[in-house]
């Protein structure tokens, strides 16, 4: 088996105040893979995801990238964060210049690229996320949905090995959601590590190769998202629910209407499933 390119082992992690956000998490992340994070509010999602970039560091544990702990100088943590990019809940916390392509090219320049490299970088970046033809507009003029999008713009730019995203989906309506779903997919086509964490499970469950659940500050389990997502105790655990499709699947199996077996990753799945059965024929009636 491969070994993880980013792990958390035997992570704590307390606070100034005292409070406890990780005891003793362990998490990897399997080359090219696409993973969600779930579990309900406070669980240690962020804290988790604020690691593995290197701005929290551990109170006790490790944290592994490439199998080697990471080095928590100002050399060590700067290499990290080429490699692990981070996306913000909140795009606001992430955007502080006036323009677009300003805000995406700070990485790049900070990585000391030289002029054109960074610009070829910035226009690679803004297209990927659909946003090139924004790239002289205002930061303050954009909608929530295209704030993240830059944000995402701004990470890609430094070309990292591993993408870390918190809660992408929260306030991008449906059309967006499924935008930057076809995103992530691009980029894990391309090689990128993804995590991100979500309370969706229905999307985790028909998005994610694998899954992590997390409640009260632990990694509690993961695996292939296919296995995982089946686990209602798990799940129960970590604040979720089984997810409609495998509800459905199961429901429609018991009754003859579709074969058991795999069950479709998504209700949009099950749908197609029952719309290819061929149509009853009416009953005939004799006179």
């Amino acid at each position: 088996m491969t070994a993880p390119l980013l792990a958390l082992h035997a992570v704590d992690h307390v606070f100034a105040d005292g409070s406890v956000a990780l005891r003793g998490c362990s998490l990897a992340l399997g080359r090219g893979r696409r993973h969600a994070l779930l579990g309900a509010n406070g669980a240690g999602k962020t804290t988790v995801l604020q690691h593995l970039n290197g701005l929290l560091r551990p109170t006790a544990g490790r944290v592994l990238w490439d199998g080697q702990p990471v080095d928590y100088g100002r050399a060590g943590l700067a290499a990290l964060r080429r490699r692990v990019g981070l996306v913000f809940q909140n795009p606001d916390r992430q955007l502080f210049s006036a323009l677009v392509q300003e805000d995406v090219s700070f990485g790049p320049l900070n990585l000391g690229l030289d002029a054109a490299t960074v610009r070829a970088r910035v226009a690679a970046a803004l297209d990927a996320v659909d946003m090139a033809d924004h790239a002289r507009r205002p930061v303050h003029h954009l909608s929530f949905g295209q704030k993240k999008r830059v944000c995402i713009a701004g990470v890609l730019a430094m070309e990292p090995d591993v993408l870390l995203l918190d809660e992408p989906m929260a306030g991008l309506d449906a059309t967006m959601q499924a935008d930057l779903a076809l995103l992530l997919d691009r980029l894990a086509a391309s090689g990128v590590t993804i995590l991100l964490s979500t309370h969706d499970i229905d999307f985790a469950y028909g998005w994610a190769d694998d899954i992590h659940l997390m409640a009260a500050g632990r990694c509690i389990a993961s695996g292939p998202a296919a296995q995982l997502a089946r686990q209602g105790d798990l799940l129960h655990a970590a604040g979720q629910r089984l997810p409609l499709a495998l509800v459905l699947h199961a429901h429609l199996a018991a009754h003859g209407v579709l074969p058991a077996g795999t069950a479709p990753r998504s209700v949009e799945a099950v749908l197609d499933a029952l719309h290819a059965l061929p149509l009853a024929q009416p009953a005939r009636t004799t006179t």
